[in-house]
């Protein structure tokens, strides 16, 4: 039985085979509202698509050895039917799939606007208030596709014309390895020698690979947040399809079933990580299969699930789209409806009052206990972020109206809240110093009844008069004054503080450089928790001793993050002189995850060696500095339109107390 599928008029036949997907609760057979199709029995499955060559089983806790391994194929939704062969071990050392596909399916067959009947819980968006509408999609451009196809129909070229596309060329940085420093040229290899294989095909890069680590725990796996970095290197290098492979085959670990004493995470949830395992296939001997093993945090420290993973996969498809210029990708119905489902996850309504997204200690980057629980500045950021960016791709429609206005909601509400709540500068501390407690009342000057006497003493006199930072956390009657540096980087990139604000974060690390960077860019957190302090906030955790780990110890990594910020406000001095001090180490301290001490002398206690995306964001920003034009396709500019939508409280009597004021002094500081 042949499985086909027709595109703009032009029949297809190309390889695809299956992802199981499974699910705690069922529903009817056929296909449900997020456009996962399920069987008579009520499991879900997404269908794979071109770009797979193999079965991927994806594996949960009570699915072990391809257990659920089905044969499925039906004309009318378009699934492929698949055989069995047998691969052998042997000199061949390579990991490769041990399923060889007969037919398959176009994910064109199904057109976009059949996302219109894929509605996701839209309801959830209905009670947000919205004033004013924008171009929500106006970056997005025709793509033309070329197909020649031989006497039997089949393609034998395929051709994509991105005329008009805004983007630049990257065959100024493909094969400069002639040119390149001999610190490059390792580093180039290190990434390399990381890259993951599934299916015979780059799939992504393990967190470290130091042969000489005899506990490995997890870092044999791949990240997604640490994956950012080496797909962007990669991006800047003109090799996109280890990233395209990377970008389709984590949806197809969305919302895949994982439990912490019988509990399971929100639909649209990525993973934090995701492991390549070889797997045996039952009653076949020497048969094997490549099998991808999905962590959701029900095997991390602590069993937090990633708030993190699915606002840098939205980002980095962004930047893929951008970078290479191929609009195809985010226009598949696939990953359509994986933004949709990460957005539906995030702007779910809850309890919390605020426009930021409420999170639990250990969901990002710093994945322990750090006292960053409530509303940390670095999800704020990369949420403001990732809304950014996918506004941008979703593409217009009945099912995507309501998402859309709420997006824009969300967002000119989260940049007023972060631009005045959490910034701080001499004049804001002044006010601060000043506050007047237990205020009852619409028009309270302190709204988080914030106590002065939480001004930490150091504060006073750490800040420069030309410079200020956002804070790491607010919360009723809490400030966290601590700076993380990705939080402020990041707001730099999406303009998530106003120009004048990105100014003063970039003036504050320049005058505080000894703090902030001192032998080794950066600082992830400054200034450390200490004493009683660290006890208390971390629960005596020996990782995290002060200057150490996440507790002010320096990592390398965010040297990109940096160079970027750095070339968006034109400030390019700033990022080379980090490079050219992170030169003198990295390579003799063979590429370690990060470094300890205030100074950032040693390398760091418990640090792995080789650590991929230390190598990655260094390759990254070298290429940023040969190729400025290229931040423009990762970063964004203000958006004025969104200081026009008025951000009001509303109450039954009719008051109101409107921001309007703020927002346009915002826009012309």
């Amino acid at each position: 039985m042949i499985c086909t599928s027709s595109s703009m008029g032009i029949s297809t036949v190309k390889p695809c085979c299956r992802a199981l997907i499974s699910y705690r609760k069922s529903l009817i057979s056929g296909v449900s509202r997020n456009g996962i199709v399920t069987d008579d029995s009520g499991r879900y499955y997404r269908p794979n698509y071109d770009h797979d060559r193999c079965t991927a089983n994806i594996v949960g806790n009570k699915c072990k050895n391809g257990s659920n391994r089905r044969n499925f194929c039906d004309s009318d939704s378009n699934w492929g039917q698949s055989r069995v062969s047998k691969r052998f071990r042997g000199n061949d050392r390579s990991r490769g799939g041990s399923l060889i596909v007969k037919m398959a399916s176009d994910v064109r067959s199904q057109s976009t606007s059949s996302l219109s009947d894929t509605q996701v819980n839209e309801k959830s968006f209905e009670n947000y208030f919205i004033q004013g509408t924008l171009n929500v999609n106006a970056d997005v451009k025709p793509l033309l596709i070329e197909k020649i196809e031989d006497s039997a129909g089949l393609v034998v070229e395929e051709k994509e014309d991105t005329i008009g596309v805004n983007t630049y060329d990257t065959k100024k940085l493909k094969n400069m390895e002639a040119k390149l420093s001999s610190i490059e040229l390792e580093a180039w290899e290190l990434l390399r020698n990381s890259i993951v294989n599934y299916c015979g095909k780059p799939i992504g890069t393990v967190a470290a690979s130091d042969s000489g680590d005899k506990q490995m725990l997890n870092y044999d796996q791949v990240f997604i947040r640490d994956f950012v970095p080496s797909a962007l290197a990669f991006l800047l290098n003109g090799e996109g399809d280890i990233v395209k492979n990377f970008l389709l085959h984590t949806l197809q670990l969305q919302s895949w079933e994982k439990t912490v004493d019988c509990y399971s995470p929100g639909q649209g949830l990525m993973p934090a990580s995701f492991k390549v395992r070889l797997a045996y296939l039952d009653g076949m001997e020497g048969a094997f299969e490549d099998v991808l093993d999905p962590d959701f945090g029900e095997s991390a420290i602590g069993r937090v699930a990633p708030v993190d993973s699915g606002l840098w996969w939205i980002v980095l498809l962004r930047a893929y789209r951008k970078i290479t210029g191929d609009y195809s990708l985010q226009e598949r119905v696939d990953v359509q409806t994986g933004i949709r489902l990460i957005l539906n996850l995030c702007l779910t309504n809850g309890f919390d009052m605020f426009p930021t997204l409420l999170v639990t200690d250990g969901s990002c980057m710093i994945d322990r206990r750090m006292g960053i629980h409530g509303h940390p500045l670095e999800i704020q950021a990369l949420f403001y972020s990732a809304l950014r960016c996918a506004r941008e791709m979703l593409i217009v429609n009945d099912g995507t109206k309501s998402l859309l206005a709420a997006i824009n909601s969300r967002l000119s509400a989260l940049s007023f809240h972060i631009r005045e709540y959490y910034w701080v500068d001499m004049k804001k501390l002044n006010e601060i110093y000043r506050y007047k407690t237990e205020e009852y009342s619409t028009d309270a000057i302190n709204k988080f009844n914030i106590y002065p006497e939480q001004i930490p003493s150091w504060l006073g006199d750490w800040v420069p008069e030309q410079g200020g930072y956002f804070i790491g956390n607010l919360q009723p009657a809490h400030m966290d004054f601590r700076f993380f540096t990705l939080g402020n980087l990041w707001s730099i990139v999406s303009s998530l503080g106003t120009h004048k604000q990105n100014e003063s974060i970039l003036n504050l690390i320049e005058a505080k450089w000894d703090d902030l960077v001192a032998d080794m860019p950066l600082k992830l957190c400054y200034p450390a928790l200490e004493s009683e302090e660290w006890r208390i906030i971390t629960g005596s955790d020996p990782k995290n001793t002060p200057w150490s780990y996440h507790n002010g110890g320096s990592w390398p990594t965010l040297l990109w993050q940096f160079t970027l910020a750095c070339i968006k406000m034109k400030r390019t001095e700033l990022a080379a002189k980090s490079i050219t001090l992170a030169e003198k180490r990295l390579s003799v301290d063979k590429w370690p995850e990060y470094y300890d001490t205030k100074k950032a002398r040693f390398i760091g206690k418990q640090a792995r060696l080789f650590q991929t995306w230390t190598a990655a964001g260094y390759l990254t920003s070298k290429m940023l500095l040969r190729n400025p034009d290229a931040a423009s396709a990762l970063s964004f500019d203000e958006d004025y339109e969104l200081l026009e939508i008025c951000v009001c409280a509303l109450n039954r009597g009719g008051r109101r107390k409107c921001s309007r004021g703020v927002t346009r002094h915002q826009r012309t500081a």
